[in-house]
């Protein structure tokens, strides 16, 4: 209940599935069981959410989303100076990473109420941990610009970017984002597309951005994460063409077949598969050559 002492209240974020109700944190139940205030971004999802949780709310549920957010923000803002707990949710995930959230915090943080949270699932992590690029360092850049022109600026901004990228993207825009990628970035670049993440159709398509927008030209439905590697060091030359060809053949020694093994040096040094294929053949060729010209000796 609210304090009458005049003690400030407390705002909670807490984290809602992304998918499986079972990955729900335990103390949000609690939370939702006795916050003063519960402010969600749909409370018919809220109510699915408490139904499949097997509790009730017992405090005040009130909207708060991207429309009424700033009208809102206020009035939730001075529960809090009267002693409430405000327990904000969002449909999932954590509040504020692209959803409502970042106002109602600078607002009680900007009246020096405290402010908590329960961690929870997040489409950001778990995409960036299924993706399979690199994860010491990444970025989170939200969803992009719907406006094809825009996207595209916004995209070439960070195509030197080295760190792994994470983007949201909508499902009927994804074709589209993606052949945006791979014209800022460059077809070959190394992505993920994670869709419907913990839930029962869950999928990880991982390749070069070029693939992947044809791939995603047939339709693609569900929840998106992209996840796109960072710009390679332009001063790091990486392996030359003959420790490619080397690479390649202990992979052929250990009985993978040729296909695979230049498949699988391309994406360990983060390089084209044709790339790699013409090291191949050229070595090839200069062995045969070396050959007729020795015949052509004795």
């Amino acid at each position: 209940m609210a304090d009458v002492t005049g003690t400030t209240g407390t705002l909670v974020l807490a984290g809602t599935p992304i998918g499986d109700v079972a990955d729900a944190p335990p103390r949000l139940a609690a939370e939702l069981e006795t916050a003063d205030v519960v402010a969600a971004e749909d409370t018919r999802r809220l109510r699915r959410l408490t139904q499949a949780l097997g509790i009730r709310t017992t405090g005040r549920v009130v909207s708060y989303f991207e429309g009424n957010e700033s009208a809102r923000t206020p009035e939730l803002v001075e529960a809090l100076a009267g002693g409430a707990r405000v327990l904000l949710v969002t449909d999932a995930g954590m509040p504020s990473v692209s959803d409502p959230g970042y106002r109602l915090v600078a607002a009680a943080v900007e009246q020096d109420i405290k402010v908590t949270a329960v961690p929870g699932p997040s489409a950001v992590l778990t995409a960036l941990a299924l993706s399979g690029l690199p994860v010491d360092r990444f970025c989170f850049e939200g969803f992009l610009p719907r406006k094809a022109g825009e996207r595209l600026g916004k995209l070439r901004e960070v195509a030197d970017e080295r760190r792994t990228m994470v983007f949201f993207e909508a499902p009927h825009r994804l074709d589209d984002t993606l052949a945006a990628m791979a014209e800022a970035f460059g077809a070959d670049r190394r992505a993920a597309v994670c869709r419907e993440l913990t839930k029962t159709y869950e999928e990880v398509k991982r390749g070069p951005l070029g693939e992947l927008a044809v791939w995603a030209a047939e339709g693609v439905r569900g929840e998106i994460t992209v996840v796109v590697e960072g710009a390679t060091d332009s001063g790091d030359q990486g392996p030359d063409a003959g420790e490619l060809v080397r690479r390649v053949q202990v992979r052929e020694e250990a009985g993978e077949r040729r296909k695979e093994a230049i498949a699988a040096v391309a994406a360990e040094a983060g390089l084209p598969k044709r790339e790699v294929f013409d090291a191949v053949v050229a070595a090839k060729n200069a062995a045969r050559t070396g050959q007729e010209q020795g015949k052509g000796l004795t």
